[in-house]
């Protein structure tokens, strides 16, 4: 018996991969997040499987349902959305398993900052604009913040900041990026990347605010700012020029 962890990807169910889908589909078991993993993927659960949403669950009870499956030897398909690696508390439920010497595999999925860059055409890295991603968010009931990690210490560096699980508190936000940023940087909100209503909302930072008041949106979005939002512009990298040698050209004698 083993537990498969399984990203199952921003929203659109065609955007959980392949291995993901497989293991869905072979697996007895399915726990989910209910309240965010689509329910077009648990159609792919065999037939007569046990499917067990999660959203009202403590840890404690999410155990029970894995040592009942490890009892009866059935694998377990454990979804959650957008990427497993970043907020899915995936890692107090792996020591769990490992103190149970329960098996577990771990399965990437799409995370919902690239999903949001999709819906904003746009790479989130442009040559000698800004070169780094940051992936945060503010505190909460669930997890606060260290102290080393605030929003205007990552703003010194004008890098891309998606900023996870804080739309509730965009005028903090704002108030913290502006010193760095300024009032003009190219700002943006997307609520429910890559679902059927997903919405984007643009507005230079100063104004990002105010523009999410009529919007009237408290939950699953994602706000992005920084320089890079607002494309390349004249900025090139060195990677496609002609004159650049490279390991793939006819030429190449070293280097990068």
């Amino acid at each position: 018996m083993t537990v498969h962890f399984i990203g199952a990807g921003p929203g659109a169910p065609d955007l959980i991969t392949v291995r993901g889908r497989t293991l869905v589909e072979r697996c007895p078991v399915c726990l989910f997040a209910g309240s965010i993993v689509p329910p077009e993927i648990l159609a792919w659960c065999p037939a007569g499987a046990r499917i067990v949403d999660t959203a009202p669950l403590d840890l404690d009870a999410i155990l029970a349902e894995i040592e009942r499956a490890d009892a009866a030897g059935q694998d377990v398909a454990r979804l959650h959305s957008g990427d497993v690696s970043v907020w899915s508390a995936m890692g107090e439920q792996i020591a769990a398993l490992e103190a149970r010497a329960i098996p577990f595999t771990i399965t990437p999925g799409v995370p919902s900052f690239a999903a949001a860059a999709a819906a904003l055409g746009r790479e989130l890295t442009v040559p000698e604009v800004a070169q780094s991603v940051v992936l945060t968010r503010t505190s909460g009931r669930a997890s606060k913040m260290p102290e080393t990690e605030r929003l205007a210490t990552f703003a010194q560096t004008r890098a891309t900041l998606a900023i996870h699980l804080s739309i509730h508190r965009i005028e903090d936000v704002v108030d913290d990026l502006l010193p760095a940023y300024g009032a003009d940087c190219p700002a943006a909100v997307v609520w429910r990347a890559s679902w059927p209503d997903e919405r984007v909302i643009r507005a230079p930072l100063g104004e990002i605010a105010a523009a999410m008041r009529a919007e009237r949106i408290e939950r699953t979005a994602l706000i992005l700012v920084g320089p890079a939002l607002a494309g390349t512009g004249e900025a090139r990298s060195r990677l496609y020029a002609p004159d650049y040698d490279r390991r793939f050209r006819p030429g190449w004698e070293g280097g990068e």
